[in-house]
């Protein structure tokens, strides 16, 4: 390590031609970054880009291959490293915020965020004081948990918030995070932005890794943009569009992201029609109609009750006893009572929570891949030759990229997982699919896969319905759209009226086009 007094204090820390290689494998060649006091920096790129494994060496958790670190300690004197621990890079304020969720659940929300750093009076715990802290890092956030709550009691979101507040505690003057908006209500997500606000003011360094363009362009000073492992550029926030952006990370414009819609036929047959389906806790009936063909979007903000409306047609919750629900499939009446159910009558259901109830992430990928059409593959015994050879086309059909056959689920890139969730769906043979935020915290370019997937399915026959919180998600992939406020349908969107002005209106409640007769609408344009 070589010591070196300096008079600019602005550089917390600096990353030079830095490489990581697994194996023979490089994954990182020879990326440089410079993290200033009070910036707040975007790291950009597709999953395997590269962005988590230059953070954890910025962080301690991996050491380069080659290259150095330098970084300004508390004195103001810049050292020079080829690397450290984690433990070194937090005593020097560098804290990253991990994708995932890195909290003892048996022990309390004080207890956590004070966890290997706990204050101390004398011989003993200062209980007292870190309860206190506790409570002001967590109001910061606006984030009202109780601190003497037992934090595997509570909800993904609040556990995020509990990792941001633990930043705090451990003085962090440059602060990582990976994805953290992924788990939180777009209300939370406002309050991290002022916190990222407030702390930039500070003099806080934010490195920012999203795949949300929109909080990007939003939050970020400068963008550093990832491919395949090499640094593109470093940019200017102000001085990059959305399209400039996907263009950077992926090498092709944003128009090639959706593919061309093809509208079902003027004729094609209703085969999902619902009528006065209301879901408990809302006061509006709902009913529509999904055509053989067609990709039916569902938009709405968070809480306007799309999923609820969704899981009870699926057979996940049961709708209010206080006025039967009519659901047709294929022209006949059905009552789905479970998601088995439904899927013996050729509806399928993909969960927005690939992780916690979409796969089992410790099961191997041919175990996850067959769960749900082992039928198809066993008579007595199964047939794992059979099983096998399934697998291995869906592989190659879903372009599921896979380092080794042996791994788990879990060891997947959050878009790979997202695919094999699909294959796994689709293995069922399914006429009509449901999927919940198809494209939740995946990179651009395996988004732009699997909106292809879903198109190609419509193509084939199938009919989809996408629940997305992500407008542009809705207007470049749906024939139709559905917008929901307040647990109530508010209006159907088609043709040039698909378009972020009017889906808002809607669903801010601004327009409402009366929805509530108990019959299924199907296009009603904006009447």
């Amino acid at each position: 390590m070589t010591t070196t007094s300096t008079d600019n204090n602005s550089v917390l820390l600096r990353a030079e031609n830095i490489s990581k290689s697994f194996g023979e494998i490089e994954v990182l060649h020879g990326v440089s970054l410079t993290l200033r006091a009070g910036e707040v920096r975007a790291i950009l790129g597709e999953n395997g880009a590269g962005k988590s494994t230059l953070v954890k060496i910025l962080a301690g958790f991996e050491r380069p291959s080659r290259g150095q670190l330098s970084y300004s300690d508390w004195n103001g004197t810049t050292r020079t490293i080829t690397g450290w621990q984690a433990e070194e890079a937090e005593a020097n304020g560098v804290v990253l915020i991990h994708q995932e969720l890195n909290l003892a659940d048996q022990l309390t929300v004080s207890e956590n965020i004070f966890l290997g750093q706990e204050l101390r009076r004398g011989l003993f715990l200062d209980k007292r004081l870190m309860d206190q802290k506790s409570r002001e890092y967590l109001d910061s956030l606006h984030c009202r948990v109780d601190t003497q709550a037992r934090v595997g009691d509570l909800p993904v979101s609040a556990k995020q918030l509990i990792e941001i507040a633990r930043t705090r505690a451990k003085r962090g003057r440059v602060l990582i995070m990976d994805e953290p908006t992924a788990v939180l209500t777009r209300q939370e997500s406002e309050v991290l932005y002022e916190l990222i606000g407030r702390l930039s003011k500070e003099g806080v360094a934010i490195v920012f890794i999203s795949h949300k363009l929109e909080e990007i362009a939003r939050i970020a000073d400068s963008i550093t943009i990832l491919r395949d492992g090499q640094l593109v550029g470093d940019y200017t926030a102000k001085d990059l569009s959305r399209e400039d952006m996907v263009s950077l990370m992926v090498g092709r414009e944003i128009g090639d992201l959706f593919p061309a819609k093809r509208l079902p036929g003027s004729h094609a047959p209703d085969v999902l029609e619902v009528s006065n389906l209301k879901v408990r806790g809302t006061a509006s009936p709902c009913g529509f109609a999904l055509q053989q063909g067609e990709i039916l979007g569902f938009s709405g903000l968070v809480g306007s009750g799309r999923t609820a409306l969704l899981e009870s047609v699926a057979g996940l919750r049961s709708p209010t006893a206080d006025q039967p629900a009519s659901i047709k499939l294929f022209g006949e009446p059905v009552r789905i009572r479970s998601l088995a159910q439904a899927r013996e009558l050729g509806l399928a259901y993909l969960t927005k929570d690939r992780k916690g109830s979409g796969l089992l992430l410790e099961k191997g990928l041919v175990f996850n891949f067959s769960l749900l059409a082992l039928q198809k593959f066993s008579r007595t015994l199964i047939d794992r030759q059979q099983e096998q050879q399934a697998f291995t086309g869906a592989v190659s059909n879903f372009d599921i990229r896979i380092k080794d056959a042996g791994m788990t689920a879990g060891n997947l890139s959050g878009g790979n997982q997202q695919k094999l969730l699909l294959a796994k769906v689709l293995e069922a043979e399914p006429r009509i699919i449901i999927i919940d935020e198809p494209t939740r915290g995946i990179d651009i370019g395996t988004k732009s896969q699997i909106y292809h997937f879903i198109a190609e399915l419509a193509a084939s026959g199938h009919s989809v319905i996408v629940i997305s919180s992500d407008i542009i998600e809705i207007i470049g992939l749906c024939h139709r759209v559905a917008v929901m406020f307040h647990g109530r349908l508010t209006g159907f969107l088609e043709g040039d009226a698909i378009n972020e002005e009017e889906i808002m209106a809607y669903a801010t409640g601004l327009k409402d086009q009366q929805l509530t007769t108990p019959e299924p609408l199907k296009a009603t344009g904006d009447s």
